[in-house]
C-alpha cells in the first residue's frame, strides 16, 4: 500500500507539469508578474479576438473617418463621440438654387469690387436692329458684354440670340413678354421667368441664370424674393444711357457717350438697348459704344460681364 501511494503521487505531479505546458497562451502579458512593457516586449503576434458573449450586441460598421472618408462627412469634435460621423454644413443659399446668400435680397446697381471696370449691358425686347454692329464692335475691341434678352426677342429674333450667345457673351433673362412684374401674381410671375428660361435654353443652348434683369426696372421686396427664389440674381443698372429715346426723343451719340462717362466708377453698369428706336429707327447705344469703350480705356477702366459679382 505505501508503495501504491507513492506511485499515485508521481503519477498526479507528471499529470500537472504536463497540462501547464499544453495550456499556455504564449502572450506573457497575461502571466502573473509581467508588466505591459515587459510583454510589449517580448511578445510578437496579437491573439485572434474572443468570440462575442451570447447576448451581447455585435459592433456594427462604422464609417470610415480617416483619408478615405466620403468628403460629405466629418467626424465630430470636442463634446461628439469619438469616431461618430456627420454631414458638413454647406454655406447657406436659397432652397436647390445654388445663388449665394451675400447675392439675395437686393437688385443689384453695381458691381460690388474696387477694381476699375465696367460692365457693358444690352437689353434684347422689340427689335435686333443694332445687334450685328454691337457685336462686331464688341468682337474688334476685344470686350465682353452681357445680354438680357426677353423669351419673345429669342423666338422672333432666334439667329441674333444664336449669334449673341456664339461669341461668348453672358445672357441672362428679362422675362418673356416684359410687363412691370410689381403687378403680376406669383404664378405670373413664376411663368414669366420659367417660359423665358426654357426658351432662352432651347433656342441659344445657354441657362440664363442666375442672371435677370426686372422689365422698367420695376420691382419690390416681394418680386426680388420670388426672383431669388427661383434661383436668379436681379441685375440692375449705375446709369441708363437713354440712348433708347433716339434722335425723337432729343438724344445722340455723343449724349449717350456723356452719361455713361459721367457715372463711370469701379463696377459701374451700364444699360443699353439692342433694338431700333421704334419711329425714327435710330440705334445710338450701336452707334456710341465704340467712342465709349475707347473713352474709358483712356480713363484706366477695363470691362467685366455680371458673372463678375
Amino acid at each position: 500500500m505505501r508503495r501504491l501511494r507513492q506511485a499515485l503521487v508521481t503519477l498526479a505531479v507528471a499529470s500537472t507539469v504536463g497540462l501547464t505546458a499544453c495550456g499556455g497562451s504564449g502572450d506573457t502579458a497575461t502571466q502573473p508578474g509581467r508588466t505591459p512593457a515587459t510583454a510589449t516586449a517580448t511578445s510578437t503576434t496579437r491573439p485572434p479576438s474572443p468570440s462575442p458573449v451570447p447576448g451581447t450586441p455585435t459592433a456594427l460598421p462604422t464609417t470610415a473617418t480617416g483619408p478615405s472618408a466620403p468628403p460629405t462627412t466629418a467626424t465630430t469634435g470636442s463634446g461628439g463621440a469619438a469616431g461618430t460621423t456627420r454631414p458638413t454644413t454647406a454655406k447657406p443659399t436659397t432652397p436647390a438654387t445654388g445663388v449665394p446668400a451675400r447675392l439675395l435680397g437686393r437688385d443689384w446697381e453695381r458691381i460690388p469690387t474696387e477694381r476699375r471696370v465696367v460692365a457693358l449691358t444690352f437689353d434684347g425686347g422689340a427689335s435686333a436692329d443694332g445687334v450685328d454692329p454691337i457685336l462686331a464692335t464688341l468682337d474688334r475691341e476685344g470686350v465682353p458684354a452681357t445680354f438680357f434678352l426677353t423669351g419673345q426677342f429669342v423666338k422672333t429674333f432666334p439667329a441674333a440670340a444664336r449669334a449673341i450667345a456664339a461669341r461668348g457673351h453672358v445672357i441672362g433673362s428679362h422675362s418673356v413678354t416684359h410687363p412691370y412684374f410689381t403687378g403680376l401674381a406669383d404664378a405670373d410671375l413664376r411663368a414669366e421667368l420659367l417660359g423665358a428660361q426654357s426658351t432662352i435654353q432651347s433656342v441659344t443652348g445657354v441657362d440664363p441664370r442666375p442672371w435677370f434683369r426686372f422689365p422698367y426696372g420695376d420691382r419690390d421686396a416681394r418680386t426680388i424674393g420670388a426672383v431669388n427664389a427661383l434661383g436668379y440674381v436681379p441685375v440692375r443698372w449705375t446709369v441708363d444711357t437713354l440712348g433708347w429715346k433716339g434722335t425723337s426723343g432729343g438724344q445722340s451719340a455723343q449724349s449717350v457717350t456723356d452719361r455713361v462717362l459721367a457715372a463711370a466708377g469701379s463696377g459701374e453698369i451700364v444699360l443699353m438697348h439692342v433694338g431700333a428706336h421704334p419711329q425714327d429707327r435710330s440705334t445710338l447705344d450701336a452707334e456710341a459704344l465704340g467712342g465709349i469703350i475707347r473713352e474709358l480705356r483712356a480713363r484706366g477702366y477695363g470691362f467685366t460681364t455680371v458673372k463678375a459679382m
